[in-house]
C-alpha cells in the first residue's frame, strides 16, 4: 500500500505518544483504534487520570481499548483487522503473538538513534552520557528489547542548551515526519530494512530518583549533564542550609581546580559558581522547596545575602577536599 488506507491500531500511553497519535489523525491517517496502559490514580485525592494517548483518541472519536495486559490481547486485535501496528512507549514488552498479529506487523518509534540506547530511557541516558546527537528510529518491532530491522532514522545534535524537556521535543517532530513517511510507504521501507549491529548496542535503563543527586566531586560537564538530563521529570538537587535545592539550569566552565568541591567559588550579578571535581559550575536557576524556579538575578534582587562564596552545597560524605 503506498497511501493512507491503512487499517492502522496504535498503541502508547505518555504524551510523547500522544503527539505521534495525533500527527497521524491531523495528517489523515485511518486509524481504527488505539491500545493505550489502564487509567492510574494520582494526587493527594488519588483521582482518576486518563493517558495522554487516551485523551487523544477520545477526543478524535477513536476506540480505546486499556487492557492490563495488550498480549493477552491477540484475539481482539485480530478482530480489527489491523494491517500494522504503531507502538509508540506504549509501556509494555509484547510477544510474538501479538507481534505477527496485524497483516505488516509492528513497527515502533524509539527515541534514539538505534542501536544506541535500547530500553526506557534513551533521551536522558544520551544526555547524561554527553552524547553529541540523539535522534529517532523508526524500527520493525521483534521479541528483543528494541533489536527489530530499522526502517529509517532522523538525527538531531544535542547542544549545550539542550535539556530533556527541548531534546524531547525536537525528537517528537522529527518521530512524527518519520512515521508518517514510513507509513505512506511501509511496503517498500520494509523491503529495505537495516539489521542493527549488536555489537554497538547500549542500554538505557530506567532513571532513578537517586541519580539525581549532585555529587560535588564529579566534574562540573558530567554534573551540567545530569542537571540538563533530569530537568523536568526529577531536577538534580543538593544541599543548601539544611534544605534541598533544585539546580534548574547551569553551565561548565573549565578552570582550575580551585579549593574545595561544592564550595561556592564566587558570586555575579546573574549567577554563581561552584568548585566542582573538575572545572566549576556557573548556576543560572534554582528552585526552592515549594516555589517556581527562579533566575539567580531575581534570586539576589530579593535575598542578596544567599549563596555566598565559602558556602557550602555538599553533604557531609562529598565535601571533601580535591586532591
Amino acid at each position: 500500500m503506498t497511501d493512507k488506507s491503512l487499517r492502522i491500531v496504535f498503541a502508547g500511553t505518555p504524551d510523547f505518544a500522544a503527539g505521534h497519535l495525533q500527527d497521524l489523525v491531523q495528517k489523515g491517517f485511518n486509524v481504527v483504534a488505539v491500545y493505550s496502559q489502564p487509567d492510574r490514580r494520582v494526587g493527594r485525592g488519588k483521582h482518576l487520570q486518563p493517558t495522554p494517548v487516551k485523551e487523544v483518541a477520545a477526543a478524535n472519536n477513536i476506540n480505546i481499548l486499556q487492557p492490563q495486559s495488550l498480549n493477552q490481547e491477540a484475539a481482539q486485535l485480530a478482530n480489527l483487522a489491523a494491517d500494522v501496528m504503531v507502538v509508540v512507549a506504549y509501556g509494555q514488552i509484547l510477544n510474538q503473538e501479538i507481534l505477527d498479529t496485524p497483516r505488516y506487523g509492528c513497527i515502533n518509534v524509539h527515541a534514539s538513534l538505534l542501536p544506541r540506547w535500547r530500553g526506557a530511557a534513551p533521551i536522558e541516558r544520551a544526555i547524561l552520557a554527553g552524547d553529541s546527537q540523539s535522534g529517532v528510529s523508526i524500527m520493525q518491532m521483534e521479541q528483543g528489547l528494541d533489536t527489530g530491522p530499522v526502517l529509517m532514522q532522523l538525527a538531531t545534535p544535542i547542544t549545550e542548551q539542550d535539556n530533556a524537556e527541548t531534546l524531547t521535543s525536537r525528537l517528537l517532530r522529527l518521530g512524527q515526519q518519520g512515521l508518517s513517511t514510513v507509513l505512506e510507504e511501509l511496503r517498500g521501507f520494509q523491503a529495505k530494512a537495516l539489521p542493527q549491529d549488536n555489537s554497538l548496542a547500549t542500554y538505557a535503563k530506567k532513571l532513578n530518583k537517586d541519580e539525581a543527586f549532585i555529587n560535588w566531586q564529579h566534574s562540573a560537564q558530567s554534573i551540567a549533564h545530569q542537571i540538563q538530563a533530569f530537568y523536568p521529570r526529577s531536577p538534580a538537587w543538593c544541599h543548601y542550609k539544611n534544605d534541598r535545592l533544585r539546580i534548574i539550569q547551569a553551565k561548565s566552565l573549565i578552570t582550575p581546580d580551585q579549593g574545595i568541591a561544592g564550595t561556592i567559588l564566587e558570586k555575579t550579578r546573574d549567577s554563581f559558581r561552584v568548585v566542582c571535581g573538575q572545572g566549576v559550575l556557573e548556576i543560572q536557576t534554582v528552585q526552592f522547596p515549594g516555589k517556581a524556579p527562579t533566575a539567580i538575578k531575581d534570586v539576589f534582587n530579593g535575598h542578596p545575602d544567599l549563596f555566598q562564596a565559602g558556602e557550602s552545597l555538599a553533604s557531609d560524605d562529598t565535601n571533601e577536599p580535591l586532591k
